[in-house]
């Protein structure tokens, strides 16, 4: 197996991942750098070209900036790779940049990871700050009421963050697929767990999440044009074939739900085809489109839930056929980036400084990788 870039030479390594994220990256880099400071840490910044002040903001502190070269990249399974290829600590943990690192988590959880060599990777609480909008709403509902891996213990997956060992990240050749646009964070459980390593979560608060401040339709149109609703049809391109690719089937229940959807398109257009009267045609195929909803309406108690339930699941079912049909790069080729800034050369820019995220050509001092 080829190596993994840059051996370990401290520590402890937070990687933030970041998109556009000025309203919130200041928060996330000054919780990184709080949590690092009395354990021989650094905090890397992976960027994937954000095109507001996010850079600009972050310069002002002493972490590694490193950037995607090619926008077109742009994915949630590219970000915490990049931030490896530039990391050096002996465990990495990996953060959104709308996220704050909860005091005393890391250590706690390299205290839990000292103390049980068969663990690769231990997560926390994640404390959603989201209460607003209708899609983490129901979010927080299912993490308290229908999601096991949330509970302290082992479990099957590290959602919202962990913190893994690099030796274990090096025994699976990655951290994360560059080629998802979600679901990374299970692709890596999955990984680990068909080479006989366990995940853990304690009961200890991790991170807080703000998320999107973004009307829930609006949202699931956000998660289409940006690939990310084809997250679970990349997930199992990939485990196709792959030791893993039972642990998909069995763990990732939402491939059932989006594979009924399927069926019940296939059951429209059969139903459409059949020689029937006009009226029994209507009829069937209300049946199938309404059963659904006045079921998930009974069960969810609200009209307004469940529609937005059965619309979200109709994107992620397009989605998943999209993403089973998206060619894939090989997940351990290098990526392209360049370092933007060291911890050594972080100063506080000036008001008249321009954005670096607006700054081309890229700064001279800036390296190919």
């Amino acid at each position: 197996m080829t190596p993994l870039p840059n051996a370990a030479s401290c520590t402890v390594s937070v990687i933030i991942k970041a998109l556009n994220e000025e309203s919130h990256i200041a928060q996330a880099i000054e919780s990184a750098l709080a949590a690092v400071s009395d354990l021989a840490g650094e905090v890397v910044l992976a960027d994937s070209c954000s095109e507001d002040r996010t850079l600009e903001i972050a310069s002002a502190y002493p972490i590694r900036i490193v950037q995607l070269r090619d926008a077109r990249e742009r994915c949630c399974g590219i970000g915490p790779q990049l931030g490896l290829q530039h990391s050096r600590g002996e465990y990495l943990y990996v953060m959104d940049g709308d996220m704050q690192l909860q005091p005393g988590f890391l250590q706690q959880a390299m205290t839990f990871l000292a103390q049980h060599p068969e663990v690769a990777g231990v997560g926390g609480a994640l404390i959603e700050r989201n209460h607003t909008q209708l899609e983490y709403r129901e979010r927080t509902l299912r993490m308290a009421h229908s999601e096991s891996h949330r509970a302290p213990g082992p479990v099957d997956r590290l959602d919202g963050g962990a913190l893994y060992r690099r030796r274990a990240i090096a025994e699976v050749g990655y951290l994360s697929d560059r080629n998802l646009h979600s679901y990374e964070e299970f692709d890596l459980a999955a990984r680990l767990r068909a080479r006989g390593w366990k995940l853990w979560r304690v009961p200890v608060d991790a991170v807080s999440h703000h998320g999107h401040a973004t009307h829930a339709l609006r949202l699931l149109w956000r998660r289409w044009c940006t690939r990310y609703a084809c997250g679970s049809g990349e997930l199992l391109r990939a485990a196709i074939g792959q030791p893993w690719c039972r642990l998909v089937l069995r763990d990732v229940r939402e491939l059932r739900l989006y594979g009924a959807v399927l069926a019940a398109w296939m059951a429209l257009g059969l139903v459409s085809w059949l020689p029937m009267s006009t009226l029994a045609r209507l009829c069937a195929m209300a049946m199938i489109i309404l059963l659904p909803l006045a079921a998930v309406t009974q069960r969810k108690q609200s009209f307004i839930r469940a529609a937005y339930a059965l619309l979200s699941w109709h994107v992620q079912a397009a989605g998943l056929v999209r993403g089973l049909l998206r060619p894939r790069r090989c997940p351990q080729q290098p990526i392209a980036s360049c370092i933007l800034r060291e911890p050594h050369e972080a100063s506080r820019p000036r008001p008249d400084q321009a954005s670096p995220a607006s700054a081309r050509p890229q700064p001279p001092s800036a390296q190919a990788t």
